[in-house]
């Protein structure tokens, strides 16, 4: 039943690479049992960066310089290696708490969040590239080292996060916030220099004169970044650093006077002579980030309708098949969750990571079941929604539909296999497009257990099972908004998808129709061997164009897509007529 290639690995020590929002890291378990993942620039300090040289207890409480600032940041020197001391920066990633209200620009950014510990390296990694913007200027960073997970997990009184924002987050992405309790420590080496505040105490002026020059040549950096696509929402002097030649030379102009002093400083900054640091607060700009949704959303278009066409399969992911759909599979690295990717094609992984859809706003469709309906930050329209496996099936349900309470609620890889299945037919339904499981463990736990033991032989590619009754399940559909293939080509409007319950409120159909087109839906479900019972009007959808008419299928019909899969059943082959010859027609 199970197909996979598994996991490659680098080196003797379990080294995987990984590819996480475009940037590649070497990841491997640390002697502590934590997880660090090494970028590019980290390749060659290495050993300096084995937990054991810097983040060893004595060694860093003893040699640990906290630097100015609102959040958890730290200078500590590792121990020498090969002759050689590495100088690093340590902070503790923000991600989930509230942003502190005396950051300045607080005002101009009031839904400004701080970013991922993978966002913020991949903004970083996308502004030292410099693709963007004037090609004449470039934007100095600190170099971004790696991300280290320890093995413990807080407590949420160690997190610094309420409780009460906790379960906000919670009753809006149900079992995605788990990776609230653990701690993410973002490594980059230090710049040898000195930021524009300390600078400035080396230059004899008044106190208003000082702070008036400090706001220009802040704002004079802002207007740099600006113009290579970020914003920064709390950019402060001190987050502008000097190198240490002419920071030096900053302090020998006193001879000559402050004017010299502060004439060389605009200069340096005019010049782009400067690196900026502290990025969890960075974004792109509108411009920008229109460009860059844009873009993705494009490639990603044209990825999905050639979903199944095989591409090259990366180290840190898997191919498999469960239940005769194809998934690339591999770690969401920003959860400790898994993912599955509906189709061959791995460019669309980082697509459905849980940071590019987890955070963005949503809007509920209905009101007895937790489906959502968002835009990703890549400006992809998704749907996604707890799988219940696991649960007893309602009374209703059972009382209307004994087979139900007999085999239990769909698991999320059989609601794909018939998703998959009646599409291959010639029935319509929404695309499924991934499978995420939650990273840690869920909070209810499940009450029937038949599923999972049912499906205890199907193993990912590490030789677990795919579905762990200890772990939250989210199903990712796509909004249904036409056909991949049309939508892929279009450059107007699109289809707008409605509910057949909310068709009848909006005057779009009458309740006689509703009721044709649902007893219609179960029949053609029956004549390919499938039970749809249990199918309620909001679990099929219509579509309405850009004139606000219903769209027909070829027999001038309204064309119905499935949307829900979890209490359609396959009928016992010697229960229904054969299906030879219906494939492939509506």
């Amino acid at each position: 039943m199970i197909k996979a290639e598994a996991q490659k690995s680098v080196g003797v020590h379990r080294k995987t690479l990984l590819n996480v929002l475009g940037v590649v890291y070497i990841h491997h378990k640390t002697s502590d049992g934590g997880d660090i993942y090494l970028t590019r620039f980290a390749e060659r300090y290495s050993r300096h960066l084995e937990i054991e040289n810097w983040y060893e207890k004595e060694w860093f409480n003893k040699n640990r310089v906290r630097l100015a600032g609102t959040g958890s940041v730290y200078r500590v020197p590792t121990k020498e290696v090969d002759g050689k001391v590495l100088n690093l920066v340590i902070k503790n990633s923000r991600v989930g708490e509230d942003v502190p209200v005396d950051t300045h620009t607080l005002q101009e950014f009031c839904d400004a969040e701080f970013n991922s510990p993978w966002e913020e390296f991949s903004l970083v990694m996308e502004l030292r590239e410099s693709m963007y913007g004037p090609r004449d200027l470039r934007i100095n960073t600190q170099l971004p080292m790696a991300i280290y997970v320890p093995p413990e997990r807080m407590q949420i009184w160690q997190s610094g996060r309420s409780k009460a924002k906790i379960n906000r987050i919670r009753a809006k992405h149900p079992g995605i916030d788990l990776d609230i309790l653990k701690q993410y420590k973002l490594i980059y080496k230090w710049i040898d220099g000195k930021d524009l505040l300390q600078l400035f105490k080396h230059i004899d002026i008044e106190e208003d004169k000082r702070l008036e020059h400090l706001r220009i040549l802040d704002r004079m950096v802002m207007e740099h970044l600006m113009k290579k696509g970020y914003l920064v929402a709390d950019m402060k002097p001190e987050h502008i650093i000097i190198n240490e030649e002419d920071s030096k030379r900053v302090e020998e102009l006193g001879n000559s006077g402050p004017g010299k002093q502060i004439e060389y400083l605009y200069e340096l900054i005019h010049a782009g002579r400067y690196s900026v640091v502290d990025y969890e607060l960075m974004l792109r700009t509108p411009e920008h980030e229109a460009e860059v949704k844009n873009s993705r959303r494009h490639s990603y278009l044209d990825d999905q309708r050639d979903r199944f066409i095989p591409t090259p399969l990366p180290p840190h992911l898997s191919s498999m098949e469960i239940m005769g759909v194809p998934y690339i599979y591999g770690h969401a690295e920003s959860t400790g969750g898994r993912l599955w990717v509906v189709g061959r094609n791995a460019r669309l992984f980082d697509y459905f990571l849980p940071e590019r859809w987890r955070k963005t706003p949503n809007i509920r469709l209905s009101n007895r079941k937790e489906v959502y309906y968002t835009v990703t930050k890549d400006n992809i329209h998704l749907v996604w929604k707890t799988s219940r496996v696991g649960e007893i099936p309602e009374k209703e349900e059972e009382r209307y539909h004994p087979g139900l309470g007999e085999a239990g609620i769909n698991s999320p890889f059989e609601e794909f296999a018939i998703a998959h299945e009646l599409t291959r037919l010639g029935i319509p339904c929404v695309y499924v497009r991934a499978i995420y499981m939650t990273g840690s463990p869920k909070i209810e736990p499940s009450v029937d257990l038949r599923k999972y033991k049912s499906h205890k032989d199907i193993l990912d590619p590490e030789g677990n099972p795919v579905l762990r009754e200890d772990h939250n399940y989210i199903m990712i559909q796509g909004y249904y908004n036409g056909p991949d293939e049309w939508v892929a080509r279009q450059k107007g409007p699109l289809y707008r998808p409605v509910d057949l319950e909310r068709a009848v409120t909006e005057g779009l159909i009458d309740r006689a129709l509703c009721i044709r087109l649902l007893a219609d839906t179960k029949k053609r479900l029956e004549d390919v061997g499938y039970d749809g019972s249990l199918l309620k009007p909001d679990d099929l959808l219509i579509t309405v164009d850009n004139r606000g008419e219903i769209v027909m299928d070829e027999s001038g019909r309204p064309l119905v897509v499935i949307c829900n899969f979890e209490v359609i059943l396959k009928r016992p082959l010697n229960s229904h007529r054969s299906s030879t010859g219906r494939a492939g027609h509506s």
